[in-house]
């Protein structure tokens, strides 16, 4: 949780999110012993025009629930807080608390394409019986919570392994939503 969000008591909260950065992240080998741990790299906030979408975001929101129609509920702002106000110290803040609130994907892309790691039956390019089943099959993010796609991804797997009679058959998942 970012700092500053420790609060009892009733109140509100809203938060901006990128559903479409421009900036996407990898996950490679280190090397092929399969002991080594993978390489990931984020890439978080690299686009200039990424921040500075989180940035006007943060400003939309102060000047929603700056509404009148928000006076009888509001207290004070507790995060980013009512001290950063200039774009340096949003910026600052975007830094110091962005994450990927749980829902990475495509580090297995499914496809017919040569990037793909998956087939369109979700199984791995050159390893039998063995299938990706979660969010990191997906080509690109989806603009809502990826939560229910994924299950969407389970239940096809479901069916192709069902129907292809491997009930047996090793399901691994890389990134569970």
């Amino acid at each position: 949780m970012p700092p500053g969000y420790a609060h009892s008591g009733l109140g509100f909260t809203s938060f901006v999110c990128l559903t479409h950065p421009q900036n996407i992240g990898s996950v490679s080998l280190r090397s092929p012993d399969p002991k080594d741990a993978p390489m990931f790299r984020m890439n978080f906030l690299q686009s200039e025009a990424d921040m500075q979408k989180l940035v006007v975001g943060i400003k939309l929101l102060r000047n929603l629930f700056g509404a009148s129609a928000f006076d009888e509920f509001r207290g004070k702002e507790i995060a980013p807080g009512a001290d950063k106000q200039s774009d340096e110290a949003l910026v600052a803040y975007v830094r110091e608390t962005c994450s990927t609130v749980w829902h990475p994907v495509g580090t297995c892309k499914m496809g017919t394409d040569p990037m793909a790691v998956v087939d369109p039956e979700l199984r791995v390019h050159g390893i039998e019986g063995l299938r990706v089943v979660d969010a990191s099959i997906m080509p690109t993010i989806t603009t809502g919570n990826t939560n229910a796609p994924t299950i969407m991804i389970g239940e096809k797997a479901a069916d192709l392994i069902k129907a292809a009679g491997c009930v047996s058959q090793q399901v691994t998942s890389a990134i569970a939503s």
